[in-house]
């Protein structure tokens, strides 16, 4: 394979490397490395079943079924439907997936490695992509933090919840998606994770709280927690933190939670269609790997 990396902190492309076909432990642990390098990776001009795009994501963690139970590939459950498509008078996948800055599975108590999302459909309009999805660099996040507030952040945990993001989308964007069942609040109840962590592949450190998860820091009065998330809020979401990648059909993009947060762009109408397959790989595998765990990745 070849990877040429892009002109920001995130993003490279990965060429000469074909997804349909299992990869070898070589080529497994380059995709790992490459992606503890540059956070994001694009594999252009892919042909893939949803058992090939499961069988890929399945070698590097646990595959996740999605909490809500929407829109899942027939026999695989781990493989979610993205799409504003309507057929036959029925939605075909989740139409408002991720329009919001987020960190996928920080609600949960084995948090999320990577995504592995394959586009089918990409919306066009005069020529240009839409949808877009945008990644912020939580390393590079980290990094440029004010001392004080590294010392303040230090040792410290916040407190995440599954329902902030979906309960926001039902009220803010006027979201179809229905309320959450009390079964379904009890099958993700909120969990406590570091504001930074170390990652297990690069050692590198990164911001870990995200405006779509995040409620509060556990242990410090709530007026300081929500003043001193508010600032990291803005902070992560600065524009010289952030990568905006295009999409192209055949694209498969995987990207790296404990690295990014990112958002996807709803610029498209119900008219330009987009459908999106998504697989989400849990860091079980990873932490195991780089021998650690949760709670060893607590920076101090």
């Amino acid at each position: 394979m070849k990877i040429i990396p892009g002109n920001h902190s995130l993003g490279a492309t990965v060429h000469d490397l074909d997804l349909s076909q299992p990869l070898t432990d070589s080529g497994h642990q380059a995709v790992v490395m490459a992606l503890a390098s540059h956070g994001v990776l694009r594999f252009p001009d892919q042909s893939l079943t949803a058992r090939q795009q499961f069988d890929f994501s399945g070698r590097f963690g646990t595959l996740e079924e999605n909490v809500a139970g929407m829109f899942q590939e027939p026999g695989l459950p781990q493989v979610m439907v993205l799409s504003n498509i309507i057929r036959d008078g029925k939605p075909v996948g989740i139409a408002d997936a991720g329009q919001g800055w987020h960190t996928d599975m920080s609600y949960s108590a084995t948090v999320a490695y990577a995504n592995v999302l394959y586009a089918l459909e990409v919306p066009q309009r005069d020529g240009r992509p839409l949808g877009s999805t945008q990644f912020a660099d939580m390393v590079a996040a980290y990094e440029s933090l004010p001392e004080a507030i590294k010392r303040r952040i230090a040792g410290r945990t916040a407190t995440h919840d599954f329902a902030k993001f979906w309960d926001m989308m039902r009220r803010e964007r006027n979201s179809a998606r229905p309320a959450l069942t009390d079964t379904q609040r009890r099958t993700k109840p909120p969990v406590s994770h570091p504001l930074v962590l170390i990652h297990p592949v690069s050692g590198a450190r990164a911001l870990y709280a995200n405006p779509g998860y995040a409620m509060w820091i556990d242990g410090m009065d709530r007026a300081e927690s929500d003043d001193l998330l508010d600032f990291l809020f803005r902070h992560q979401t600065e524009s010289r933190f952030i990568y905006t990648f295009e999409w192209a059909r055949g694209d498969v993009l995987m990207w790296d939670n404990l690295r990014t947060i990112h958002q996807a762009l709803a610029d498209y109408r119900a008219d330009e269609p987009r459908l999106i397959k998504r697989c989400q790989v849990m860091a079980d595998r990873v932490l195991h790997e780089g021998r650690t765990d949760r709670h060893a990745l607590a920076a101090h």
